[in-house]
């Protein structure tokens, strides 16, 4: 899918957020990365096979 020099990391790689955007939607809430994958505003992404990808969830530390 990516024809960069260099290419873009693929949509399996540790870095696969790093790719080059394609398309962008904020007022909607998601991009499209040259890799194929669907990335949403805080609440994860959706590989190229269809897997969904949950964002990752912070918990609140100890208050003072």
């Amino acid at each position: 899918m990516c024809d960069h020099q260099p290419p873009c990391p693929h949509a399996d790689a540790s870095d696969h957020g790093s790719a080059r955007l394609v398309a962008s939607h904020p007022e909607q809430g998601w991009s499209l990365l040259c890799n194929g994958v669907v990335v949403f505003t805080g609440d994860g992404e959706i590989q190229p096979d269809g897997r969904v990808i949950p964002a990752p969830r912070t918990h609140p530390g100890p208050t003072a």
